[in-house]
């Protein structure tokens, strides 16, 4: 006696299961959001800074008067001397510290979540009022530095170029840190453990497993935020404004605040507008840079499409 077998749908094989790239009408919502915030302003920008503008009445065409500006400005140059300085030093102080408590945060300790808590609390305030908090923190009158002269001397800390940049570093660590070591967190947590066992039965500790497991599985994502760091720390803007002004002169005037002083303080829109394309050229041009010399381009995922 023979039996048959159930009629019915039958599941495909592997070899029958084809995965595709979804269709373009998936990324249009996308593409329609991106062109019409970001692609048409950067576009109305470069028009508008070949012209004339003091924000009222219609702006004049000038051709490429503010880009020769531009160039014998020496507060522009050094504009952006500082705004490269005060971005390496981000990345420099950022990605150590942002990785260790990344990497810790994603570990097994009892008092892992409580502490991550503390740590992650600075990404939930605004950049204005963190800028404000250690504004009043930093008063060389009534803060911190005003109570140990022994250690702050006259205690005006924004009263000269080498303090107000390390304030403004510091601040800038103790504000963006938990974001990247959230990043960091992620991308430690899905590292394989088997790699771990492996090493511990070879006999690796843990500075050992570190680096030669840890920190290599880490590289992508370390691009990943450095590029996120090169790019805030060339547009950032609040911290300075309220900090130091720019200040003490402009010592402390980077880039984006010199756009803002020209836009609205000086009412100069076709200036600023010309400001605004270079440090947006500057932002793409290194992160260009950094991902074709990292490699990072050429990652590719096994399961692309799935």
């Amino acid at each position: 006696m023979t039996t048959r077998a159930p009629q019915g749908r039958t599941r495909p094989g592997a070899a029958d299961l084809q995965v595709g790239r979804p269709g373009v009408v998936w990324a249009l919502p996308a593409a329609l959001f991106f062109g019409l915030f970001a692609l048409l302003p950067m576009v109305l920008v470069l028009v508008l800074s070949f012209t004339q503008w003091s924000g009222l009445g219609s702006p004049e065409f000038v051709g490429t008067e503010n880009w020769s500006r531009l160039l014998d400005d020496p507060v522009m140059l050094k504009s952006i001397g500082l705004s490269l300085v005060l971005t390496a030093l981000g990345v420099v102080t950022q990605t150590p510290v942002a990785m260790l408590l990344g990497v810790w945060a994603a570990g097994h300790q009892w008092n892992r979540a409580v502490l991550s808590a503390i740590f992650f609390v600075p990404l939930l305030l605004s950049a204005a009022a963190v800028s404000v908090l250690w504004r009043a923190v930093l008063d060389p009158n009534f803060g911190v530095p005003a109570q140990m002269e022994w250690l702050f001397g006259d205690g005006n800390l924004f009263g000269n170029q080498s303090t107000a940049i390390a304030v403004l570093v510091f601040v800038s660590l103790w504000q963006f840190t938990p974001l990247h070591a959230l990043i960091y967190q992620g991308a430690a947590k899905a590292v394989p453990p088997m790699l771990y066992e492996a090493a511990e039965i070879d006999g690796a500790g843990r500075v050992r497993s570190f680096f030669a497991i840890t920190l290599p599985q880490l590289r992508n994502t370390m691009i990943t935020s450095v590029i996120l760091m090169v790019v805030g720390g060339l547009t950032t803007f609040d911290t300075v404004l309220i900090l130091t002004n720019g200040g003490p002169g402009t010592d402390t005037t980077i880039t984006a605040f010199y756009m803002y002083q020209k836009a609205f303080r000086g009412f100069d829109f076709g200036l600023a507008s010309a400001i605004a394309v270079v440090l947006v050229v500057a932002a793409t041009a290194i992160s260009l840079v950094m991902v074709r010399l990292s490699g990072y381009d050429k990652m590719r995922s096994e399961l692309e499409g799935v």
